[in-house]
């Protein structure tokens, strides 16, 4: 496995963390990095680059974010975020994957970025749905900004540190674990 394959991979996974937040806007970002050659794109994901894709994925982007400002809308979206992730989080990745066999492309696809996607837009469902639940939606517009600042942030961190955005998802999905298990009812019972 050369440098460029675990970089691309670093990428992919950044990307698919970021995917969690917001589905488009990592997907914009990839474009753009495409469009002024920041970063190449495997063959059969190029038409990424091209300034149709550039402007139809910052028109989604833009939408996506404004609607999670919407009271109720950023729920009703958050019931269909988990599996839109989950299928950009397996396309990043698959675009991103530089010089390994489809079989392990598809795989890392799947489970590093879909299961990246997926683990960290459930993870923020659940947090605007407290949201919503503790404060009656009132808070869910800082949250809306956070989880848009986020996905910014590790969109960018994806594209020009891959290797730091790596570490940076460890860290969220140590995270997700952690509070997965304080908020998880133990099975076992006290005698």
């Amino acid at each position: 496995m050369t440098i460029e394959t675990i970089i691309s991979i670093c990428l992919g996974i950044g990307l698919s963390a970021s995917v969690g937040f917001r589905v488009f806007l990592p997907l914009f970002a990839l474009s753009l990095a495409a469009y002024f050659d920041v970063w190449q794109l495997n063959d059969s994901w190029q038409w990424i680059g091209s300034s149709t894709a550039l402007i139809t994925l910052g028109v989604a982007t833009l939408v996506e974010i404004f609607a999670y400002f919407i009271p109720y809308i950023d729920n009703l979206l958050d019931t269909i975020s988990v599996p839109l992730a989950a299928l950009a989080g397996t396309a990043v990745m698959l675009s991103t994957v530089a010089d390994l066999s489809p079989v392990i492309t598809w795989a890392l696809a799947i489970i590093a970025g879909g299961g990246t996607a997926t683990a960290i837009s459930g993870t923020a469902s659940a947090t605007r749905l407290t949201s919503t639940a503790t404060t009656g939606g009132i808070a869910n517009s800082l949250v809306s900004t956070v989880e848009t600042g986020t996905s910014i942030v590790m969109a960018i961190v994806s594209i020009f540190l891959p290797l730091l955005a790596f570490i940076v998802v460890l860290i969220l999905l140590y995270i997700i674990f952690v509070l997965y298990k304080k908020f998880t009812p133990s099975k076992t019972k006290n005698h």
